[in-house]
């Protein structure tokens, strides 16, 4: 069974309090795209020699070849650690899981989410858990802070730590026909060293009002607080932002934590790749 795990950017990212169990409560709208990686689970035979109920093969994309890859220790994986979840719950058999990565890591798309959240929908379908929608994003909370996003990936407004989502309706279909342009170079931002530079604080107005505006207002109120620390660590970010904007965006901004930087075009921009020859670029209608 196989499925197509999606990303997502961040429309703004407001960073509002610093709570006493050491995470920090977010504002953000949390936006679906159309960039995925694959993911495929099969029976394991009950005679597979395995010391392990889940195992895990990883390939990435890497300028169009796949090559094997591990990412990080196979069982500390969120794709394997979301089967064990289930697992101590459900009584589900053995399975090989075998996942493609298209998304580039380490990015601010959550790309690990997603397919911690997909390898959940798939053991509820493939084994008739029936476990819900509701029960699913509480499974997948406990994987990672926008892990529940990626159960229904659909447009939602998040508060807490980015796991209590708000449906937001049709605030966003405005989008729809515009081209999505992501960058992101050969950078690894560190999230708790980004976390440790924000000074938490309320944002003048919320994201979720903004995103119901016309896109050429967002510019100036539409902010990610990671910006401005994270600009500083890496001062490329703010250098690809500006060209986006050069490029004829009508918004840019990073996604996350970083590193990927997104531009929302009005129409198709056709050369990305050159502008940005040593960074992952791709260019994806909304």
């Amino acid at each position: 069974m196989i499925t197509f795990p999606c990303c997502k950017i961040n429309l703004g990212l407001n960073v509002v309090n610093r709570r006493t169990d050491g995470y920090h409560d977010i504002e953000t709208v949390f936006y679906p795209v159309q960039l995925c990686d694959a993911l495929d689970v099969k029976l394991m035979d009950k005679q597979f020699p395995s010391d392990v109920a889940c195992d895990l093969l990883t390939k990435v994309c890497d300028k169009g070849v796949l090559k094997v890859e591990n990412l990080c220790p196979e069982q500390d994986n969120l794709v394997v650690r979301a089967y064990n979840l289930i697992a101590a719950d459900y009584d589900i058999p053995r399975v090989h899981a075998h996942l493609i990565k298209y998304i580039p890591s380490q990015a601010g798309l959550g790309g690990g989410s997603s397919d911690a959240a997909a390898m959940i929908r798939l053991l509820d379908e493939r084994f008739r858990l029936n476990m819900g929608i509701a029960e699913m994003e509480r499974y997948a909370a406990r994987l990672g802070a926008d892990c529940a996003f990626f159960i229904t990936s659909e447009a939602a407004y998040a508060t807490g730590i980015g796991d209590k989502l708000h449906p937001i309706d049709n605030r966003t279909k405005h989008l729809e026909g515009y081209y999505l342009a992501l960058v992101k170079p050969d950078v690894a931002v560190p999230t708790g060293k980004a976390y440790a530079a924000i000074t938490p604080r309320k944002p003048a107005e919320c994201c979720r009002d903004i995103v119901q505006r016309p896109i050429s207002e967002w510019r100036g109120r539409l902010v990610n607080d990671f910006e401005e620390p994270v600009f500083k660590m890496f001062p490329v970010l703010a250098e690809i932002k500006e060209a986006l904007y050069d490029a004829g965006a009508e918004f840019a901004l990073m996604s996350g934590s970083g590193s990927t930087m997104f531009g929302i075009f009005r129409n198709e921009v056709k050369n990305l790749d050159s502008l940005f020859p040593d960074c992952f670029t791709k260019v994806i209608e909304l």
